[in-house]
């Protein structure tokens, strides 16, 4: 069995539990599920509202990691507020997704510019979460002139927004040209000498095309998707149905 790629956003599971003051569905014991059952990692997308994953979920999603998975990742996501560097600071989690969303947006749907304002805010923010020994991701739209511009600032993976190409699941043409972008940034990013990450609307009908022309990809960070998934089959299977999917098992 080779190491696993996926690594599981539980927002949506998050979300669920908030509609009632309750502790169920636990954010943590799912995500305990899915990491004993040979996924690599958690990711958890904390919004200033907390209208899903709470800085409460954070920490205790951190002590689970260090207690009981410490071979194990967490990936917080995040635009580099203020707020959230102080998160990232406290938190400290093994990768940082640097993403360029509004406050209320209700999902990431692009990556950044890198205009000049963007590039001085990220410059700073890379600084700071590289101080605190945490590995620095930016979501990037499927472009491959915006690799080397990662790189340039800092970077040390990105994130390839893969939502156009998942959006094409009943348009085989379209989808193929939206998996052309994204391979050839892919390309482009380890070129550059960055590690290079997926996600967004990533399913088990859409991973093997990709993984099969950039099997080079080290993460696919999946929560809708999978979500969906494991409401059918469960979240430990659900792991397996990925990893399968990602020629893993």
């Amino acid at each position: 069995m080779t190491a696993s790629r996926l690594s599981v956003n539980v927002n949506a599971i998050a979300m669920l539990r908030n509609r009632r003051d309750l502790p169920w569905p636990s954010v943590s014991g799912l995500a305990a599920i899915a990491l004993e059952a040979g996924a690599k990692g958690i990711t958890v997308h904390p919004r200033p509202d907390e209208r899903h994953i709470r800085k409460t979920d954070v920490f205790e999603l951190a002590e689970l990691i260090e207690d009981r998975f410490p071979h194990k990742e967490l990936c917080l996501e995040g635009y580099p507020s203020p707020d959230f560097l102080d998160l990232v600071e406290k938190a400290r989690p093994d990768q940082v997704l640097f993403v360029p969303d509004a406050p209320d947006q209700q999902t990431s749907d692009h990556g950044w510019r890198f205009d000049p304002a963007s590039k001085a805010l990220l410059k700073e923010a890379i600084t700071a979460a590289r101080d605190a020994a945490v590995t620095v991701s930016l979501f990037l739209d499927p472009d491959p002139a915006l690799a080397a511009e990662a790189a340039a600032i800092g970077a040390e993976r990105i994130e390839i927004y893969t939502g156009p190409y998942g959006g094409c699941y009943d348009n085989e043409t379209a989808a193929q040209r939206e998996l052309d972008k994204i391979v050839a940034t892919a390309e482009a990013a380890r070129a550059a000498g960055l590690g290079v990450n997926a996600g967004h609307d990533l399913t088990v009908e859409n991973i093997p095309a990709l993984i099969k022309r950039a099997p080079f990809i080290r993460e696919m960070s999946i929560g809708h998707g999978f979500t969906a998934d494991a409401l059918i089959h469960g979240f430990a299977e659900s792991v397996r149905r990925f990893r399968k999917a990602m020629g893993e098992i």
